[in-house]
């Protein structure tokens, strides 16, 4: 997997005209991309993954299959 993976679309606007934003970067904290449409920068980080046991654990399923 890459160090930067990039986001394909602005998530304020919809555009996919994204640039990366340098300077302001922040260990851990993901890296910060600037949308040249609606000229927002914003930052997209991978938080982990869901345990599948405790996600699934107190919902009931509504398609009829147990």
């Amino acid at each position: 997997m890459s160090e930067r993976a990039a986001p394909y679309y602005c998530p304020y606007c919809g555009d996919e005209d994204l640039v990366p934003h340098e300077g302001d970067g922040e260990k851990g904290a993901g890296y910060a991309w600037a949308c040249l449409s609606c000229s927002r920068v914003f930052r997209v980080k991978f938080v982990g993954l869901r345990a599948a046991g405790a996600a699934g654990a107190g919902t009931a399923r509504t398609d009829g299959n147990a």
